[in-house]
């Protein structure tokens, strides 16, 4: 099978990790597309020397989460604009999801994106079900130190949904 091939098939596999990572650090449609974009870009540079020692799934997220973050970097540095009208501009990719708790979904990101970059990448990674020693080879941090990030992260974001100090996330 050629490489080309070979690639579009695990970009398939891979697509919505890609996504949740890109939605957790962008606000709009076109950042999101200009990080999907990027992260594919990367991938597929890197794909040929991909030797298989973590799981492919533990490469994609590692390899999303770096070019999410080194975005987030640059676009600091740079003038912020903000377009005439955001809402005009939805795009496939950034609306592709279940909408029937499109609602809560959307609380609980906005909820994230105020966390602090390192701590949306661990809720994200939890959320999606990684284990811990999963998530502390992914991040390279200890599996003790994720459990307590975690726990950390869960109370901040119920405070910051529920606007109170106590309970967390389930």
């Amino acid at each position: 099978m050629p490489q080309t091939q070979k690639f579009l098939d695990f970009l398939n596999e891979n697509t919505a990790v890609i996504r949740k990572v890109c939605r957790l650090y962008t606000d709009t449609p076109n950042d999101f597309n200009d990080y999907f974009q990027e992260v594919v870009l990367q991938l597929w540079k890197s794909f040929g020397s991909f030797r298989g020692d973590a799981k492919a799934s533990t490469w994609v997220y590692r390899v999303a989460l770096n070019v999410c973050l080194s975005q987030l970097k640059r676009r600091k540095r740079q003038v912020i604009s903000t377009p005439i009208d955001a809402n005009a501009t939805q795009h496939w990719a950034y609306t592709a999801y279940d909408t029937t708790e499109e609602e809560q979904i959307q609380q609980l990101y906005a909820a994230i994106r105020q966390l602090k970059e390192f701590d949306r990448a661990i809720i994200m990674l939890y959320l999606e079900e990684q284990s811990y020693d999963e998530i502390a080879d992914i991040l390279g941090i200890s599996q003790s130190n994720v459990g307590v990030r975690i726990n950390r992260i869960k109370k901040q974001l119920n405070q910051l949904i529920h606007g109170r100090t106590t309970g967390t996330l389930a």
